[in-house]
């Protein structure tokens, strides 16, 4: 249907930024007016742009995957296009498809040793509304949420559902990971533990005996407040990538450790990043079943379900241990191959004696790495902050990284996240020279 006339509405609409007046701006909620959009969104438009442009960067900023370099498991591509043909395109539960809730519990059993009720299973689009989910089932306006910095997007969380955000600084000396005696006098009146492991920014992975100190913490913590009548303290446990740990490293969780914890343990996990599948948007959440009753039904009004045939495919996926067993061992590789090349070259440029450092990869995709440059100066001009340090980097080397800033953390000592899924090994090992002449520039 077309009508005579068009209108152009926007003439009607006011400018955005300072042409917008108080009657306009006032028309939004506070809760609008004060969001803060993602730091790390902001970088990576910026790069492209600086890409589009025509300029060669190394782009090591967003914490997704090119298909042009890691494509998801072509059984889990299969079984899409399968699902679709078939018809599966109405809504599914708002619980979940149950042939995914039943492969979850299974594949939580033989991957993790956990044994759970159907009922302690709840899908979801991806892994973002689970922890929006959690957060709001779980804290009240003005109750405290505790949890380590450097940090993936607690803090905006914690605006969302106006809680009280506690912080706890840590640093390269607990590879940036929190331990049970650097939580245990913090915990008073919160509600709500954010761990995350493999962690997201820095690729580190919690030790085994910190796991179990902290699940017995959180045991302990909650006999004592059942004995006064107070309200529990549950742990968000983001394990998102526990199946891409490196070398050494073993993930672990609260329950295999310290079994009572189970009863105050939600997980946070999915198929986003295991399967380098983040555009797919299948996620999940396993926990004590009232949490999981309260979570799907605000996820219910919110209408943040995976999409049916995604469900489908993946609940067939999952059956297939042969398949995802190869495609894990081409994929860590793949990793390892980009982790440990930038690893491996700034320690031997530290070794050189130039400004640089980084921790060993142990898991995830990222690679923590501090360039020591504070204090320092380029062509005469002083290097005061990490983003004075990213825009260098940008500019001199075409090597582009996201600050820990932009994960809560306030000291500004060079520390950055260098993301391997959407590059090249090619791209890498053509910038690291850029980034040697660079260093060897600034001057202390």
């Amino acid at each position: 249907m077309t009508t005579s006339t068009t209108v152009n509405t926007a003439e009607f609409f006011p400018r955005a930024g300072k042409e917008c007046d108080q009657f306009e701006t006032l028309g939004l909620s506070a809760l609008a007016r004060g969001l803060v959009g993602s730091e790390i969104l902001k970088i990576s438009g910026e790069i492209r742009a600086l890409a589009a442009a025509g300029r060669e960067i190394c782009n090591l900023t967003v914490g997704d995957f090119a298909s042009t370099e890691f494509r998801i498991p072509p059984d889990l591509e299969a079984e899409i296009t399968k699902a679709l043909t078939e018809g599966q395109t109405n809504y599914p539960p708002s619980d979940g498809i149950l042939e995914l809730r039943k492969e979850v519990v299974r594949f939580y059993e033989s991957g993790l040793g956990l044994t759970y009720p159907l009922e302690s299973v709840l899908i979801a689009g991806g892994s973002r509304p689970i922890i929006y989910a959690i957060y709001k089932a779980l804290v009240d306006p003005g109750e405290r949420v505790l949890y380590p910095i450097p940090s993936w997007n607690n803090n905006h969380y914690c605006f969302l559902t106006g809680a009280e955000k506690v912080e706890l600084e840590v640093g390269p000396e607990t590879n940036f990971l929190p331990t049970a005696d650097l939580l245990r006098d913090r915990l008073s009146g919160v509600r709500l533990l954010c761990i995350n492991t493999p962690l997201n920014p820095t690729g580190t992975v919690l030790e085994e005996k910190e796991v179990r100190a902290i699940a017995q913490l959180v045991v302990e913590v909650n006999k004592t407040r059942r004995a006064r009548g107070e309200r529990a303290l549950y742990v968000m446990w983001d394990q998102v990538y526990w199946m891409l740990t490196f070398g050494d490293a073993r993930h672990h969780t609260p329950p295999e450790l310290v079994p009572e914890s189970a009863a105050w343990t939600v997980f946070v996990d999915g198929i986003s990043k295991a399967f380098a599948a983040t555009g797919v948007r299948v996620g999940w959440a396993v926990g004590p079943p009232y949490v999981i009753a309260r979570m799907r039904d605000i996820l219910g009004h919110v209408g943040a379900w995976a999409p049916r045939a995604e469900q489908v495919a993946t609940a067939r996926f999952l059956t297939q241990e042969g398949a995802i067993s190869n495609f894990h061992g081409r994929m860590i590789a793949g990793l390892r191959e980009r982790l440990d090349l930038l690893h491996e070259t700034f320690q031997q440029m530290r070794r050189d004696n130039l400004p640089i450092d980084s921790v060993p990869p142990q898991g995830a995709i990222y690679l923590s790495t501090q360039f020591q440059l504070i204090g320092r100066s380029f062509r005469g001009k002083p290097i005061r902050s990490n983003e004075d340090i990213r825009q260098l980097l940008i500019q001199e080397a075409g090597f582009a990284v996201v600050p820990f800033q932009a994960f809560g953390r306030k000291i500004e000592d060079g520390w950055m996240r260098l993301s391997v899924g959407a590059v090249s090994p090619a791209a890498i090992a053509a910038a690291l020279p850029r980034v040697r002449a660079f260093l060897e520039k600034c001057e202390a």
